[in-house]
């Protein structure tokens, strides 16, 4: 579950980057400026700056409105610019964050190499190289054009944030570590960095993760995967009522985050010994996410406990029909 929590920390911390440059409709509305964009490529329909400009200006609101469809026109917009012009590498490294926006990996590398034989130093489009690499676990891949973006910005917060993952997540904590600190010493109210060193810390019980996922959470007290953090280190700790306090914390905030209600259950289950209560909270969890193998599990070793050997029955059938494995 922690391995969970770093990644939706990574996937809340680093965004996709659109393409740059310059425009008249760069002050307006975006709504405003695609009427004055389709009303110019009205005019002008093989002009490929124009298509380029709307191109970028579609995957914007895609990503403000999570609307597929934007994507989709953006694509057809830059395909059209770089079927026109196909020496922009500007053009290329935005189609390729198109794809990406919906998903199409392949595409989007296409896309990306093109771009990058047009300049292969080219700062954005090593920037989303590397960002799709590391998505798509291509480690080396990625750490190849991050290399190329700090080697040209070497203090860029996100590249340096997205090295110091890559670090944590093939095993190089010393690295991790290095990187994470360089960033608070960098940017003192960046938040991320600050919960990826509790992070790493409290993976080995040290009061030092507390503290620094303490600061974290002082810069952004909603963060629910920093309450999280805090609540599985205070149940480690077995210091159940604090751990309880901020799983509630957690719930008030996100009635949903299934992990909070399960951590409860296991609770009442490990700690205070009330299967009932225990039952109640896996239920939750269950409900929130019906495949939740684990939580059927510990349902049926709650059951189990209560002596009630049919329904621990029915759901250890069910958590091994999920894919549960001791």
């Amino acid at each position: 579950m922690k391995q969970f929590l770093t990644i939706l920390a990574f996937l809340a911390c680093i965004g996709l980057f659109s393409a740059c440059g310059g425009n008249t409709t760069d002050n307006m509305p975006r709504e405003d400026a695609l009427k004055v964009l389709d009303d110019q490529i009205k005019k002008k329909p093989d002009n490929p700056d124009l298509l380029f400009q709307r191109g970028k200006l579609l995957i914007s609101l895609g990503k403000e409105k999570n609307l597929s469809q934007y994507f989709k026109d953006a694509i057809a917009d830059l395909k059209h610019a770089t079927e026109l012009d196909d020496k922009h590498t500007e053009y290329f490294t935005a189609l390729g964050d198109a794809y990406f926006s919906l998903g199409n990996v392949d595409d989007s590398y296409s896309a990306l190499h093109h771009a990058l034989k047009l300049d292969e130093n080219n700062f954005e489009a090593c920037m989303k190289m590397g960002e799709i690499a590391f998505y798509s676990g291509n480690y080396d891949l990625a750490m190849e054009n991050l290399n190329k973006v700090t080697a040209q910005d070497k203090d860029n917060q996100t590249a340096l944030f997205m090295k110091g993952f890559i670090y944590m997540e093939t095993g190089d904590t010393t690295n991790a570590v290095l990187y994470f600190r360089r960033l608070t010493e960098l940017y003192p109210d960046y938040a991320p960095a600050y919960e990826q060193l509790g992070m790493l810390y409290i993976d080995n019980s040290n009061k030092l993760g507390l503290e620094y996922l303490t600061t974290a959470l002082n810069l952004d007290p909603g963060n629910v995967n920093i309450l999280y953090g805090i609540a599985q280190f205070y149940q480690d700790a077995e210091e159940a009522d604090m751990a309880n306090e901020y799983y509630v914390k957690i719930i008030e905030i996100n009635p949903q985050f299934k992990y909070a209600w399960f951590n409860r259950g296991r609770m009442e289950l490990e700690l205070y010994e009330d299967y009932n209560a225990a039952i109640d909270f896996f239920n939750k969890a269950i409900e929130i996410d019906p495949q939740f193998a684990e939580a059927y599990h510990n349902k049926g070793v709650a059951y189990e406990m209560l002596g009630d050997k049919t329904n621990a029955g029915i759901c250890y059938a069910k958590a091994q029909e999920l894919g549960f494995t001791h």
